[in-house]
């Protein structure tokens, strides 16, 4: 059971994520390689797109993205509700580290900061640290904001959900 201090702060304003930039070195994803980021740069580097709560599924050495969400997803806001305790509620939750973006198959969306970098990409000029404001993820239409999407708590088969979206 989730108690309701368990979740996200429904006056939550994502942008407050990105109020002191100041603090950080300008274009600092440019400037150093992702294993010398800090925890908040890191952080940073999330878009807050959802896609890395996306159900998927592994066929034949192949990752095949669902319309199925985390049942703890905001579809609003595209954030996890239970952020700070997602480890312990949902066993299976994939935290995103260096060896999570270097995984093969691969299972990060293709717009996906971290992934991006990591091969040689920029940031997208609609990244939240390119514009300023963390609704341009949004606004870009490249998160799952307006998407159909279905709770995990309603599928019975996710081979019923596989969808070909050309962002994943």
């Amino acid at each position: 059971m989730i108690n309701k201090q368990d979740w996200i702060d429904e006056d939550y304003d994502p942008q407050t994520r990105y109020s002191d930039l100041a603090k950080f070195e300008p274009e600092f994803w440019k400037k150093k390689p992702l294993e010398s980021l800090s925890k908040e740069e890191w952080e940073l580097l999330c878009d807050g797109c959802g896609k890395c709560c996306l159900n998927k599924l592994e066929i034949r050495g192949k990752i095949k993205f669902t319309n199925t969400v985390c049942r703890f997803l905001d579809c609003n806001s595209c954030l996890c509700k239970i952020y700070e305790h997602r480890f312990e509620k949902v066993p299976d939750c994939r935290d995103i580290t260096i060896e999570a973006v270097r995984e093969k198959p691969r299972w990060l969306p293709k717009t996906c900061a971290y992934w991006l970098l990591d091969n040689g990409y920029d940031l997208p000029s609609w990244h939240p640290l390119i514009s300023g404001k963390a609704s341009s993820v949004h606004q870009s239409q490249n998160s799952l904001k307006g998407r159909t999407v279905i709770s995990e708590t309603e599928v019975r088969d996710y081979e019923d959900y596989i969808v070909d979206w050309p962002d994943l």
